[in-house]
């Protein structure tokens, strides 16, 4: 692309940076931002920046949040259900919430065991799980991961890890196609793949 400025390329290819963002369709955004009129560019650079410096991690259960405590963590309305419902990532705590069929808390893991990606048990949070069912009593896991190769290598791993704890672990039904990411699966379809979880057996 040849650019009569410099700042409309250098906002190309910012945008284009973002996922999912090519470079055509990066130039439409930047140019419908430079020839709008109502302080929109002003704005969204405003919330970015805010987004930027102000969001965090819950401490308690790994999900985005404003607070140190999300808002799931913090309603006690949800308290009451000794259930952790497993994720790879926030998109998928939002996904099921869509759902409306599940009342308990969660816990987000930050992605999945992938050897050829080099990622590895240490680089999720399995270890504030393993603290969260001794403190909070957990009775239930169920394990929300999108069904793919690196999803029940995950399931198997924490599964293994947690064999002798007598705690009860459960898999969605496979309403979810396999090798799908929960965050595209239809509410309904998701929603009762929870309803109608499976448990899950670790062969010694």
């Amino acid at each position: 692309m040849n650019f009569s400025s410099r700042l409309l390329e250098e906002a190309v290819s910012a945008l284009s940076s973002l996922p999912g963002i090519g470079k055509k369709s990066a130039l439409r955004l930047a140019l419908h931002l430079v020839q709008d009129n109502t302080g929109k560019a002003r704005k969204i650079a405003s919330t970015l920046q805010e987004l930027s410096s102000g969001i965090r991690k819950c401490t308690v259960c790994c999900n985005l949040s404003d607070t140190e405590v999300c808002n799931i963590c913090s309603n006690p309305s949800r308290s009451g259900h000794r259930m952790l419902c497993v994720v790879e990532s926030a998109r998928d705590v939002m996904a099921i919430e869509d759902t409306n069929q599940f009342s308990g808390k969660y816990h987000v893991l930050g992605g999945v065991i992938s050897p050829l990606e080099g990622v590895g048990p240490s680089d999720l949070n399995i270890g504030q799980l393993q603290e969260r069912i001794v403190k909070e009593n957990i009775e239930e896991l169920i394990m929300a991961i999108s069904p793919t190769i690196d999803g029940e290598t995950t399931i198997y791993y924490i599964s293994r890890l947690l064999r002798d704890s007598g705690i009860r672990i459960s898999v969605i039904a496979r309403g979810v196609s396999f090798g799908g990411d929960l965050e595209y699966a239809d509410e309904l379809t998701l929603g009762r793949s929870i309803v109608s979880r499976i448990p899950y057996q670790v062969q010694s």
